[in-house]
C-alpha cells in the first residue's frame, strides 16, 4: 500500500477508534453511574461530569484538528513527471 494512502487510512482509524472511546466512557459515567441526569437536583458529581464532558470534547476537537491539518504526502518520492514515457 502506498504510504499516504496508509496514511489517510490510519487517520480515519484513530478518528473513529478515539470518537468511540470518548462515547463510551462518557455513556458509562452518565447513564451507568447516573451523573447525566438531573432528577433530583444538582450535585456536585454531577458538575464534575459535565465539566469534564465539555473539556474533554474539546481537547478531543482540538486534537483530531491538529491531526486532519498536518498535511499528507500522497506522491511517491521515486516519482518524477520526467520519467513519464510520451
Amino acid at each position: 500500500m502506498e504510504p499516504g494512502v496508509r496514511e489517510y487510512l490510519l487517520r480515519i482509524v484513530n478518528t473513529i477508534a478515539l470518537a468511540i472511546f470518548w462515547m463510551a466512557i462518557n455513556s458509562t459515567l452518565g447513564i451507568m453511574y447516573q451523573f447525566g441526569f438531573l432528577d433530583q437536583g444538582i450535585h456536585l458529581g454531577q458538575i464534575l461530569f459535565y465539566s469534564w464532558l465539555i473539556l474533554s470534547f474539546v481537547l478531543l476537537f482540538r486534537y483530531l484538528k491538529k491531526l486532519w491539518l498536518k498535511p499528507i504526502d500522497f506522491e511517491d518520492p521515486g516519482y518524477s513527471e520526467l520519467d513519464q514515457p510520451q
